[in-house]
């Protein structure tokens, strides 16, 4: 401390030495010209007060600053003796300190689930929306070159197109639905209806569709027997359409899906069942997270968007319910979930 106080003394009596050498300079200059022009008479002047003016406002500065540093001294020393006295826990100290560094691991972990989710999502769009684009893009190549002139190529290669742009709308309306619930902004209208209705209308709806692949959909009640549950037909019927469509496309040729009702209590229990490829454990508690899919290549070759289970917990869960699944390789899956009765 004691060095750093002379360092700093040399320094301003080197500076304001400087200082009176400049000014007896100028003054020197001013008695030596003092035959010249006015207007340079003037300028020393001028010059000499501006340096003893600067010179002041130093000083008064550098003394200023050490006053206050011998304040701040003499503060820290009078508070020297408590900190001596006072007792530091080193070992809440480290607590608080392990606390707080697992706290930020645990937020940079969420940030890189967040992040590499993102990339994956961003990876599965870029894909999903690739395939049909391409395929568009190949039959108009096609058509372009020549075969629009032939009637059946240019017939069947309009079809493949249609249905390639049916997936592309199917995909962005899925991918609207998804958003919207998981931002908690679609409205669950709640209303009572007739659920042995709503089933026959489903299987209805997508009986065409099975019997290109054999498949036979029969629903295990009777069909003039009412049901009546509480929650959103619209949603309720969503759900059903893609969970009989996801068995339909893991399903085997001459194979049946059926559809059982059962109560428990105020709650009626809808189980659809397949005699398909079955799931294994492993993918069990993945088969609800977007663009997963067991066999990539047989769901998408029938047109699926890999969003449809994702969108089916969804609906539940803004329903208060909740989606399970039993499975056996080889022999089949069953999807279930529950209803409150009206």
């Amino acid at each position: 401390m004691a060095s750093t106080f002379k360092v700093q003394n040399i320094f301003l009596y080197a500076f304001l030495s400087t200082l009176f050498l400049a000014l007896g300079v100028v003054l020197f200059s001013f008695l030596w010209f003092g035959n010249v022009h006015f207007i340079f008479q003037e300028k020393l002047f001028f010059t000499s007060l501006m340096i003893l003016l600067f010179t002041g406002l130093f000083i008064f500065y550098w003394f200023s600053l050490k006053n206050q540093r011998r304040k701040d001294f003499t503060e820290i020393s009078k508070n020297i003796p408590q900190f001596q006295s006072s007792h530091i826990d080193f070992e809440e100290l480290s607590q608080k300190i392990s606390t707080i560094t697992e706290d930020q691991s645990k937020e940079i972990d969420v940030l890189h689930e967040r992040e590499n989710y993102r990339r994956d999502f961003l990876g599965n769009i870029s894909h999903e929306l690739k395939t049909p684009l391409f395929s568009v893009q190949g039959y108009l190549l096609t058509l372009i070159e020549g075969g629009v002139e032939d009637e059946s190529i240019r017939d069947k290669y309009l079809n493949r197109i249609n249905k390639s742009v049916d997936r592309l709308i199917y995909l962005v309306k899925d991918l609207d639905m998804i958003a919207e619930l998981e931002r908690g902004r679609i409205n669950i209208e709640f209303s009572v209806f007739n659920l042995t209705a709503l089933v026959q209308d489903v299987i209805d709806l997508l009986e065409i569709k099975a019997e290109k692949n054999n498949i036979k959909i029969s629903l295990n009640y009777p069909i003039h027997q009412p049901i009546k549950v509480v929650g959103d037909i619209q949603k309720i019927q969503q759900v059903l359409i893609n969970l009989i469509v996801n068995a339909i496309n893991y399903s085997n040729s001459n194979t049946e899906i059926s559809i059982d009702f059962e109560e428990y209590d105020d709650k009626i229990q809808v189980s659809i069942k397949d005699q398909g490829v079955g799931i294994k454990q492993e993918d069990i508690d993945r088969i609800f997270e977007r663009f997963y899919r067991i066999d990539k290549s047989r769901n998408r070759n029938n047109g699926g968007s890999g969003l449809g289970l994702a969108i089916v917990k969804h609906i539940l869960e803004a329903h208060n319910q909740k989606i399970y699944v039993t499975s056996k390789i080889g022999k089949g899956s069953t999807f279930s979930f529950y209803l409150q009765k009206a």
